[in-house]
C-alpha cells in the first residue's frame, strides 16, 4: 500500500475510482514561473540547473507550493542521454539546445560511449532523491526520459530543425546507422529508467515528441516497437516491473491502437486527437492524459474554462482520464491563468466521478 497521501494519479493509472480528474501539466517546471527563473540564475545555466540536485529538486517542487497539482515531474531534460554518450550537449537562450558535432554515419554512431550510462546520469537519481524528501509523500512523482527515435532526431540533426529532413531521409537511406543508433540509445533509456525507478519515481513517462514525423511503417519500425522494447525490459526488472508506464507521441492520433498494445499503462493525447475518439479507440483498460491545446492558457478566465470543460466533457463519466496540457506549457503563459485551469479542472470534473 502506497504511503503517498495523494494517490490520484496512481489510482488512475491502475483503474482504481478516483473523486476527481487528476491534473498534472507538462513543463510545469519551467520559464513561466518567477521563481525557477531565479533558481536559473543561481545554476548559472540551464545545464548547471539539470547537474545540481539539489536546484533541481528546489524547481521540481515549486509548481506544487502554487497550485493544487496531483504529481510533480523531475526537472531535467531529455538529452541528458546523448550528453552522457559523449555528444557535449550546449545550450543558448536564443537557440535551446544544440549539439556541435553531429552523427553523420555508422562509425560516429559505433563511437558514442554507452558505458555506465546510470552511473553518468546519477545526478538525476539525486535530484529524484532529493525532491522526494521535498515532497514529503503529498504527492507522486515522475520520472521521464525521451524515446529513443526523439533522441536520434536531436542527435542526427544537432537541433530541432524545420523539417527534420537529415534524419528523415537516413531512415530511407541509411537505415542501418539509425536502427544501430536506436538499438543503442534502447539498452541506454531503459537502464536510465530503471535508475529513476531505484532512486524513488512513482511513474514513468516516455516522451516521443517527434514520433508523429514519421510514417506509419516507419513509426512502428523506428518509434514504437524500440518503446515496446523499453517497456518489456522495465516488466522484466524487479525495480521497475509495477511501476505504471505512460507514452506520449506528439502527432500520434493515428497510431492509438497499436500505442495501446505496447504495454503501457497510460497514453499522452496531443491537442489535435479528438478525447472521445481516442478512448473509443484506446478502450478502458489504458489511461488516456490530456490533451488541452496549451495556447487554451492565453485566453480569458471563461475561455480556459470552457476549452477545459470540453476536454473533461469529451473523456465523459470514468476513472481512467488524467488532465493535461496536450503538449508542454510555454514560457509565456501567466501563472495566474494556470491556476484557473486547475481549480476548474477539479471543481468541474467531480461530476463525472460520483457513484
Amino acid at each position: 500500500m502506497s504511503l503517498i497521501k495523494n494517490t490520484r494519479i496512481l489510482d488512475t493509472l491502475n483503474g482504481l475510482p478516483v473523486d476527481k480528474t487528476p491534473v498534472w501539466i507538462m513543463r510545469q517546471a519551467g520559464r513561466y514561473l518567477p521563481e525557477y527563473k531565479e533558481t536559473r540564475k543561481k545554476a548559472g545555466s540551464f545545464l548547471g540547473l539539470c547537474k545540481n540536485p539539489d536546484l533541481a529538486s528546489e524547481v521540481t517542487v515549486q509548481p506544487l507550493r502554487r497550485f493544487d497539482l496531483d504529481a510533480a515531474i523531475i526537472f531535467s531534460d531529455i538529452l541528458t542521454i546523448p550528453d552522457a554518450m559523449g555528444l557535449e550537449l550546449k545550450f543558448e537562450d536564443n537557440r535551446g539546445p544544440f549539439f556541435e558535432a553531429p552523427l553523420n554515419n555508422i562509425n560516429d554512431v559505433e563511437k558514442l560511449n554507452t558505458d555506465n550510462i546510470a552511473e553518468k546520469l546519477d545526478y538525476v537519481a539525486n535530484a529524484i532523491i532529493e525532491t522526494k524528501s521535498k515532497l514529503n509523500n503529498e504527492v507522486p512523482l515522475i520520472g521521464f526520459s525521451g524515446s529513443p527515435w526523439t533522441l536520434s532526431t536531436y542527435m542526427v540533426e544537432g537541433c530541432a530543425t524545420k523539417d527534420f529532413r537529415k534524419i528523415r531521409s537516413a531512415v530511407f537511406n541509411d537505415s542501418g546507422m539509425i536502427k544501430n543508433l536506436i538499438d543503442k540509445l534502447t539498452i541506454s533509456i531503459t537502464d536510465y529508467l530503471v535508475m529513476q525507478a531505484k532512486a524513488g519515481a512513482d511513474v514513468l513517462m516516455i516522451f516521443d515528441s517527434w514520433g508523429g514525423l514519421l510514417n506509419s511503417e516507419n513509426y512502428l519500425d523506428f518509434s514504437l516497437n524500440p518503446m515496446q522494447e523499453i517497456i518489456e525490459k522495465l516488466r522484466n526488472n524487479d525495480a521497475s516491473k509495477n511501476i505504471p508506464i505512460i507514452l506520449f507521441t506528439k502527432g500520434g492520433g493515428s497510431w492509438l491502437k497499436q500505442i495501446s498494445a505496447s504495454g503501457c499503462n497510460g497514453i499522452g493525447l496531443d491537442w489535435t486527437t479528438n478525447i472521445k475518439y481516442a478512448r473509443e479507440i484506446i478502450g478502458e483498460k489504458i489511461c488516456i492524459q490530456g490533451n488541452l491545446d496549451p495556447c487554451a492558457l492565453h485566453g480569458t478566465e471563461q475561455s480556459i474554462k470552457e476549452a477545459a470543460s470540453r476536454v473533461i466533457d469529451g473523456y465523459g463519466y470514468g476513472h481512467r482520464h488524467i488532465f493535461n496540457l496536450g503538449h508542454g506549457i510555454d514560457q509565456f503563459v501567466k501563472p495566474e491563468k494556470l491556476a484557473i485551469l486547475i481549480n476548474h479542472v477539479k471543481d468541474y470534473s467531480t461530476q463525472y466521478h460520483k457513484n
